[in-house]
């Protein structure tokens, strides 16, 4: 056992385990089956937090985990947990080597979105413990795979609360006052679930030995170098801003071009800023404004007010601050000479995660063994990894995703690059469950 508390074998004998018949699991058909709980009119799959189409697909992958030789249970947040227990039922004692070896990934949905991000992380899961009891009996050390509630953020303001509330991050109590487009607040919607503080469920927080999270890509890099597996070495941190830019409306006709306060043409000044300074700093940082909208919003008058969004994003802290410093810089220096006035807000700050060095070894060795092309890459998109990095070690594995689409009904990963991702996932939770 390392310092980590992932087990790494010191044995000599590096042939691959054989893994009879995997080419029978039915990985394509239990996605395809979780898809039809939140099946929309778009073609695609809307799963929001605690609504009837969650309730439903985390109630029926209990039963699942049931048939399938595994132990459910939920928690007090809804997170839902499949466990195959160790020969030695030991996952009770407080050693930090007893604790699990866990998998998984987020159950909720964009609206409109695919059949396979998050639930293929889950789904995989399952089978993947399935498998292993199957064909190995119980492992040496306890092995779940967990169904978290909630990552998008899709229905209340607020993403990872699956991964937050098992770490302890945030509680009920933060969150509770949250309400969704509907008016229904956070408190209301997990009561009505049959969730929350005053259900049977057991509390959330629980201590992890190490997690472990197969997901598709979500880009184009996979499929466009030709690569099997990602082996993600970083999540990039995150700043979210909404920027307001103020001016003077007036008529579009008889207001000279040099006498206008225009917030909307310093807007677009604006936005130009942030890509030219983006591409100057280079990859891996990428700056994005998504969303702008202007007041009073008629074509034949000068807008007195700009709003739009800025997302930066990079694997290094010290690079985002640097770019959010330079873009404000320009920010500052366009309103000034326009006579507009400048206001920001924050809404988001998550600090770039290295994922654990020693699983990201281990990821590489299970390719080589496997015989896939494998890339040591940095993941764009936030991921509850994220969140269990900094309280457990914590890996990634990606399979491509066709044409990089996702939160689309379009999304799609062919079924021999999902059978790739639970090959590898299959070899690391027998080398870290049943390794001695």
């Amino acid at each position: 056992m390392t310092e980590s508390g992932v087990y790494r074998s010191s044995g000599t004998n590096n042939a691959p385990l054989p893994l009879p018949d995997v080419e029978q699991v039915e990985l394509q058909a239990m996605l395809d089956w979780l898809s039809t709980y939140g099946a929309d009119t778009q073609g695609g799959v809307t799963r929001l937090l605690y609504d009837s189409a969650w309730c439903e697909a985390q109630h029926a992958l209990a039963a699942k985990m049931q048939e399938k030789g595994l132990s459910p249970e939920f928690d007090q947040s809804g997170n839902l947990y499949g466990t195959l227990k160790s020969e030695m039922d030991e996952t009770t004692t407080t050693g930090a080597e007893e604790l699990p070896i866990v998998t998984g990934s987020h159950m909720d949905t964009v609206v409109h979105g695919g059949k396979y991000d998050g639930a293929l992380g889950v789904v995989a899961g399952v089978l993947a413990l399935e498998y292993l009891q199957k064909h190995f009996g119980a492992p040496k050390r306890t092995l779940q795979v967990v169904s978290l509630c909630e990552e998008e953020g899709s229905r209340f303001p607020f993403a990872y609360w699956g991964s937050r509330s098992i770490t302890g991050i945030t509680s009920l109590e933060d969150v509770e006052h949250l309400k969704d487009q509907h008016g229904v607040t956070f408190a209301q919607a997990i009561r009505d679930a049959g969730f929350g503080t005053d259900s049977a469920y057991r509390p959330a927080a629980k201590n992890y030995g190490a997690f472990i999270e197969l997901h598709i890509e979500q880009g184009q890099v996979l499929e466009r170098l030709g690569h099997s597996i990602g082996v993600v070495s970083d999540i990039v941190g995150q700043k979210r801003f909404s920027i307001t830019v103020s001016g003077e409306a007036n008529h579009a006709g008889t207001t000279p071009m040099s006498w206008r306060k225009d917030a909307l043409a310093g807007a677009a000044e604006m936005i130009a800023a942030v890509r030219n300074i983006a591409l100057e700093a280079g990859e891996p940082l990428v700056a994005t404004v998504g969303r702008i909208t202007a007041d009073p919003g008629v074509g034949n008058v000068v807008a007195a007010r700009a709003v739009f969004s800025l997302d930066i994003r990079h694997i290094r802290q010290e690079s985002i601050d640097r770019c959010w410093q330079d873009i404000l810089q320009a920010f500052s220096r366009i309103a000034a000479e326009q006579q507009l006035g400048l206001d920001w807000e924050e809404h988001l700050s998550v600090t770039p995660i290295p994922m654990n060095a020693q699983m990201i070894s281990d990821i590489q060795d299970t390719c080589e063994q496997e015989q896939l092309s494998y890339w040591l890459m940095p993941s764009g998109a936030g991921h509850d990894s994220q969140i269990f990095q900094p309280a457990c070690p914590t890996a990634m594995i990606f399979v491509p995703s066709q044409d990089g689409i996702s939160h689309n009904p379009l999304e799609y990963t062919a079924e021999a690059n999902l059978m790739h991702g639970f090959r590898v996932l299959v070899r690391l939770l027998y080398k870290y469950g049943y390794g001695s």
